[in-house]
C-alpha cells in the first residue's frame, strides 16, 4: 500500500517535520497539505490548498478525496486562553475536519497529534489537557480505518527545517543529556514523522501513543 496523505499544521513546527519525513519516504506516494498559509516546500509529491476557514469546507471538500491518511498536526497554544475559546479551536476545529475526512476517506488513517500529559478522563485539573482528552475519545469514535492518538513530549527539531520554535532551538543542544534521563518525555520531530508512516502502514497495538510508543512505532522496520 502506498500512502497518500493529507497534512495540516504544515506551517507550523510539528506539521513541517512530519511533511519533511513524508516527502523522504518512498511509501509516500502523495501528500497534500491543507492549510491558510503555504508551507513553502515545492516537491514533486506535494500538492496544496490554502483555505482560511477549517470550520467551512464545503469548498474543497471534494478535492479531500481519494487519501488514505491524515496527519493533524494543527494545533494552538492555550497560554492566554478562556476554555471556551481553546475547546473551539483544539476540540471543535479538530472534529470538524475530522468528520468531513471519514465521510470522504472511510479507508483512511488518521493521526492527531495531541500531547504528553493529555487528559482522557476530561476531568482533570488542566484546561488544556481535558480538552485534549476529549478530542483524543471522540476522534476513536469516528468511523476511519485506524485512529491514532499521538503524544509527544519534547522533540529535538529536525535540522534545517524554517519552523522550528525558538524555545527547542535552545534547548536541543541538551537533547543526548536529556532523553536517556526522561526517556518517557524525549524522542524526535523525525520520530513522530517516521511512526506517523509506520503506523499507517502496518498499524499498531496501542490507539494512544506515548513518548516510548512513538520511539517504538519509527523504528518499526
Amino acid at each position: 500500500m502506498k500512502i497518500k496523505a493529507i497534512i495540516t499544521g504544515a506551517s507550523g513546527m510539528v506539521g513541517e517535520g512530519v511533511l519533511h519525513e513524508c516527502l523522504l519516504h518512498p511509501e509516500v506516494e502523495e501528500v497534500l497539505v491543507v492549510g491558510r498559509r503555504t508551507a513553502g516546500v515545492v516537491h514533486p509529491k506535494l500538492k496544496e490548498i490554502i483555505h482560511s476557514n477549517f470550520f467551512d469546507l464545503s469548498a474543497v471538500k471534494d478535492q479531500l478525496k481519494g487519501y488514505n491518511a491524515c496527519y493533524f498536526c494543527l494545533g494552538v497554544s492555550s497560554v492566554g486562553m478562556k476554555e471556551k475559546e481553546y475547546h473551539h479551536l483544539t476540540y471543535d476545529l479538530t472534529m470538524h475536519m475530522a468528520t468531513t475526512l471519514a465521510d470522504q476517506n472511510p479507508g483512511m488513517t488518521f493521526c492527531y497529534v495531541s500531547g504528553s500529559g493529555t487528559d482522557n478522563t476530561e476531568h482533570g485539573k488542566m484546561m488544556w489537557a481535558r480538552v485534549k482528552g476529549q478530542t483524543e475519545n471522540d476522534l476513536l469514535r469516528l468511523p476511519f480505518k485506524a485512529a491514532y492518538m499521538f503524544r509527544p513530549g519534547f522533540m529535538k527539531p529536525t535540522q534545517g527545517l524554517k519552523h522550528t520554535l525558538k524555545g527547542y532551538k535552545f534547548f536541543s543542544w541538551l537533547y543526548p543529556v536529556l532523553r536517556p534521563m526522561f526517556p518517557n518525555f524525549v524522542s524526535t520531530l523525525s520520530e513522530l514523522g517516521r511512526a506517523m508512516i509506520n503506523v499507517t502502514l502496518k498499524g499498531y497495538e496501542k490507539k494512544v501513543l506515548e513518548v516510548k510508543d512513538i520511539v517504538r512505532a519509527a523504528q518499526a522496520a
